[in-house]
């Protein structure tokens, strides 16, 4: 699992879908500010590195959780990828709104999911975890059995992995924030110097100012 997870991680920052600026920081849609920036949508564009994305995932859910009915992708970046995973699983697929639809149906679940179905959640990036549990909490809702939460990438924040165990569901990531540093300090991505400033950001990424 080490290996996959440096091996994307290296794949991630090559593409740039993951942007490190230790000195000149992001501003999130949240207001906090951040040395790092991901946006795995990237992926998509890369076929190889697509692939290797949902053969891993495919591969961990058959093993771990193999009476899955049903992959569910968080709208909107885990969509597609949530797709290529059931494509390569065979199992049916549907998508999870932020909010209900104003209009029509006023469905926020997107697909077929019968009552009780065993569902496994697909994100494409966990921060503090309140849009995916917001995700989980609308598809048992809706009468899903929720199994897991496969995710490309999470930074690791202690607020999100206690949600997750308040909630009782398991996580799994193929990569995170600690290798993805080890990663770009190994392969020159940053100096040594901006390795502490990124280490310092992930104590507390909401009061966070580079000094």
């Amino acid at each position: 699992m080490e290996q996959i997870s440096k091996k994307l991680a290296k794949s991630l920052l090559d593409i740039q879908a993951v942007l490190l600026r230790p000195n000149n920081a992001f501003v999130w849609a949240s207001g906090w500010h951040s040395p790092i920036y991901c946006d795995n949508r990237k992926i998509l564009s890369y076929p190889a590195i697509r692939d290797f994305v949902a053969e891993s995932m495919a591969a961990k859910i058959a093993q771990l959780y193999p009476d899955v009915e049903i992959i569910a992708g968080v709208a909107t970046g885990a969509i597609a990828h949530g797709m290529l995973v059931a494509d390569k699983l065979k199992k049916a697929f549907i998508y999870v709104r932020a909010k209900a639809k104003d209009h029509g149906t006023g469905s926020q679940v997107e697909g077929v999911l019968p009552k009780g179905a065993k569902v496994v959640v697909i994100e494409d990036l966990i921060s503090t975890g309140m849009s995916s549990l917001a995700a989980v909490q609308a598809l048992k809702d809706a009468g899903a059995e929720i199994l897991s939460m496969q995710a490309i990438f999470s930074y690791g924040f202690d607020v999100a992995k206690q949600k997750f165990e308040q909630e009782n569901i398991n996580v799994d990531t193929l990569t995170n924030y600690q290798d993805l540093i080890e990663v770009a300090k190994e392969s020159s991505y940053i100096k040594g110097e901006d390795v502490d400033i990124l280490i310092e950001w992930r104590k507390s990424p909401s009061t966070w100012r580079h000094k």
